[in-house]
């Protein structure tokens, strides 16, 4: 993703923004929020798992990386949740994609301090990090089990 802004001197500066994706991960109408245990300021908090797009990487390529490398489960991915969220000052951007486990799959905390499963009314129980915390209200839709658009 390429941005414009002008400098200074009123001349228009290119940079590319680096893309951050994360996994909404939806079963039987509850979401998995993941506790970060570093950096130490964000140890505690909660995030939807994900990373750095790689270059020449797609969205759910790396997504789909992602949640192997962090969880070891395998994922279908499914329609953007939200809006595009920016982070690191105007350098990054954070979008969130609906998935759902293969086959079974069951998640590990590999790289987390702890997994929770969150129903809609249970969104608000955990410190989200800024960068998700604007994803979850437009979860919550996705969380009823009587959605249509839900994934289960």
């Amino acid at each position: 993703m390429r941005t414009e802004r002008a400098n200074g001197g009123g001349q228009t500066e290119r940079r590319d923004l680096k893309v951050i994706v994360g996994a909404a991960i939806i079963r039987d109408g509850r979401v998995l929020a993941c506790a970060r245990s570093a950096p130490p300021e964000m140890a505690g908090m909660w995030e939807f798992p994900g990373g750095k797009v790689e270059p020449g990487e797609a969205e759910t390529e790396a997504l789909i990386r992602e949640c192997a490398e962090e969880l070891a489960v395998r994922v279908e991915i499914g329609d953007r949740v939200g809006r595009n969220v920016r982070m690191a000052h105007g350098r990054s951007v954070l979008k969130v994609y609906a998935a759902r486990l293969l086959d079974g799959d069951e998640p590990q905390a590999l790289e987390h301090e702890a997994l929770r499963w969150l129903g809609a009314d249970e969104l608000n129980e955990v410190t989200w990090l800024p960068a998700d915390a604007p994803i979850v209200a437009a979860l919550r839709p996705l969380l009823n089990p009587h959605t249509p658009n839900s994934t289960s």
